[in-house]
């Protein structure tokens, strides 16, 4: 037996023993081209049969061939049990038990000052209202001066404003609105309008320093404070029921002549809801619409009291707890 025969044998035995001790696709690739690359131990060992005796030749070129033969054979096989293997193991991570209990989250709830907004818009766009907002940082103008409530009025007195070191402030209520939407609208107007309103008021169980107000205005030629009364009737109907009674208490407001409160009969018992009231001339006058060609109504309520209401709740702060045990109720 010549030399490279025995290297070829020994190569053979080498690397089956190293292809089968292999772990991964990578380590089989690796000895691929360890032992059958161009600069591979088969190729090496290969390159000395040009000293072999022309009778040795063919028998050794037998020979190296299906040593290559075979270890390619092994490479293939190594190669197509680790990659099996990998399939299954990735099979076998990635199996879901559908027989298990699905991991369950929580449905998201709306939050009662919200529905309530909601409900009330529904009911005024069921009447032919649109919805119009504005900024919650207002002038002084467009909070007191605009709507009839000039710098030396006591009604600024009933309004405890945050200002601002520039001069503005943070709205007292959502009249503003009404006051920017004329000025840019002709009428026949018909808005309401939602929104967060401020006051320096005492924190309690019915008064909150920040709470949501709504408002709606009419204008048109030949509104009277019957067509206010039949909206707001309509109104606290939809909202509270049909059976509901319904009492108007003259009142004032500097924006409102004649000006009104509104009462109702809640579960026995009389509970303010609402001031309403025509539009004063000089608001009209204002936003450049001539009073004696145009009248119109208005009203605002706070959202807080409504939900309190419906949902029978005893304290507004409640609605700003983020308690999990109390949304979830609603």
């Amino acid at each position: 037996m010549t030399q490279i025969e025995t290297d070829l044998k020994n190569l053979e035995a080498t690397a089956r023993t190293a292809i089968a001790a292999s772990n991964n696709l990578e380590e089989v690739e690796g000895l691929r081209v360890q032992y059958l690359g161009k600069k591979g131990q088969l190729s090496q060992i290969l390159r000395e049969m040009g000293k072999l005796g022309g009778d040795d030749k063919p028998r050794i070129g037998a020979l190296a061939n299906q040593v290559k033969e075979n270890l390619q054979a092994l490479l293939e096989g190594q190669k197509e049990t680790l990659a099996n293997a990998e399939i299954k193991a990735q099979l076998s991570r990635e199996t879901i038990d559908v027989t298990l209990p699905g991991v369950g989250r929580a449905a998201g709830r709306v939050h009662p000052l919200n529905s309530t907004v909601d409900r009330i818009i529904d009911i005024f766009v069921g009447l032919g209202y649109t919805i119009a907002t504005g900024p919650q940082i207002e002038t002084d103008y467009y909070n007191f001066e605009a709507l009839n409530i000039p710098p030396d009025h006591p009604a600024r007195d009933m309004q405890d404003t945050f200002f601002l070191p520039d001069g503005r402030l943070l709205r007292t209520h959502t009249s503003p609105v009404q006051i920017r939407y004329m000025e840019s609208h002709e009428p026949p107007i018909r808005i309401v309008a939602p929104g967060r309103v401020y006051r320096r008021d005492t924190v309690d169980a019915t008064h909150s320093a920040v709470f949501h107000q709504v408002e709606i205005l009419a204008i048109d030629k030949n509104i009277t404070f019957t067509d206010l009364k039949g909206t707001i009737k309509e109104f606290l109907k939809q909202m509270f029921g049909e059976d509901l009674a319904v009492k108007f208490r003259a009142s004032y407001f500097p924006f409102t002549e004649p000006s009104a409160e509104v009462d109702v009969q809640w579960r026995g018992k009389w509970l303010e809801v609402m001031g309403c009231g025509m539009v004063d001339p000089n608001v009209l006058k204002a936003v450049g619409y001539d009073p004696n060609v145009y009248t119109g109504f208005a009203a605002g309520f706070g959202v807080e009291r409504f939900a309190m209401v419906l949902h029978e709740i005893d304290d507004i702060r409640r609605c700003y707890s983020n308690d999990l045990r109390f949304l979830k109720q609603f």
